[in-house]
């Protein structure tokens, strides 16, 4: 019994000073991913349809409260901002603080001091969560200067989603009355362009410098029917940005679980979760491979106030009920696995994921 309990507390010894040693190094490499509107009955259901999540991988869990700095409930622009710049601020504003005042990203800071970047999406890159990387206006919904400030201000190197009709003239079938071309604009800043499944299939990255791949005019299809998948993005984008020896950030999104959720369609909400964890999973073969990587996946908010009231573990199935077509105000998981991972765990607030990867950038 004796040699038991000391082994036991070596063991947890061993465990203790290994989440401690990876807090103090801090990765070359960070991915974060963020399930729009996942909450935890959105990731059990996804367990339950898929039996195995890569999900589970990740050891290092922690809980985030979500408000914005004027509402209980957030909306993602508000959510994503908190992660992007480490500061609350109002709904629907992107990229500022409470006070209206502009906010470095960490995606802006890690391209300012010579490192690769990317946004992975699964809807138009001005929408709100990945504007709030790349962008800094007071509303969401002003997507045409959005992707104004994408074309000509943002730095990322690659755009992996939709929205082409936010970066073209009516005229060219888009939605801007000014007349600007930002695709040309983009590609004068010597961005590659693809705008269809077949052209990111075949693309070779070595040959690409920058590269902005919009697969709809606005938004994608549900899961199944998007081409490419998320996955696929992901792993293109890693293979991109791998490339760069100073290492690289990566911000993915699997957007459309909050549109099922709003939908209240509990059957969709089954193959997004399925769709982001397969995105998940490709993310985390590449760090665990390079060892170098801090994969952390999380949520803007919970949608739909979703909970599992039956199903079958045998069938894969689940029976969903939902309080409401919004956002509620329930905190949301964060998982991370990598170096730096065990900062993630615990109780927390969603500004603590800006907070923590501004500290790992700097050097």
């Amino acid at each position: 019994m004796r040699r038991f309990r000391l082994l036991l507390l070596l063991f947890l010894l061993i465990f203790a000073l290994n989440l401690y040693a990876q807090q103090l190094v801090k990765p070359k490499n960070i991915i974060l991913m963020i399930g729009d509107g996942m909450g935890l009955a959105q990731i059990s259901a996804g367990k339950t349809f898929k039996g195995q999540l890569n999900l589970e991988k990740m050891k290092v869990v922690g809980l985030l409260t979500t408000h914005s700095c004027d509402e209980y409930i957030t909306d993602s622009a508000a959510g994503a901002t908190a992660m992007s710049t480490g500061y609350k601020t109002k709904n629907v504003s992107i990229g500022i603080d409470c006070n209206g005042e502009k906010r470095e990203t960490v995606l802006e800071y890690a391209s300012k001091i010579g490192k690769s970047t990317g946004i992975v999406v699964v809807c138009a890159i001005t929408h709100a969560t990945p504007a709030a990387f790349v962008a800094h206006v007071p509303n969401r919904n002003m997507q045409i200067e959005i992707a104004e400030q994408i074309a000509k201000e943002a730095n990322a190197d690659i755009y992996l989603g939709s929205g082409w009709g936010w970066f073209l003239p009516k005229s060219e079938g888009g939605r801007r009355e000014d007349g600007q071309n930002l695709i040309e604009v983009m590609k004068k800043r010597g961005y590659t362009y693809i705008s269809k499944p077949e052209e990111f299939y075949n693309l070779n990255i070595d040959k690409v410098n920058k590269l902005i791949g919009l697969f709809a005019e606005n938004h994608p299809p549900y899961a199944p029917d998007r081409k490419p998948t998320l996955a696929e993005m992901v792993k293109k984008a890693i293979e991109f940005l791998s490339k760069d020896k100073d290492g690289f950030f990566l911000m993915v999104e699997g957007s459309q679980i909050d549109w099922a959720g709003h939908d209240n369609n509990s059957e969709q909400i089954l193959k997004e979760m399925a769709d982001f964890d397969d995105a998940i999973g490709v993310a985390l073969d590449f760090a665990q491979k390079d060892g170098n990587t801090l994969v952390i996946v999380t949520a803007d908010h919970e949608t739909g106030g979703y909970a599992l009231v039956g199903g079958s573990v045998n069938d894969k199935k689940v029976e969903g009920k939902f309080v409401t077509k919004n956002h509620t105000g329930i905190m949301v998981p964060v998982f991370a696995f990598g170096p730096g991972a065990g900062a993630f765990a615990g109780f927390g607030d969603n500004t603590l994921i800006g907070k923590i990867i501004f500290e790992y950038l700097k050097k």
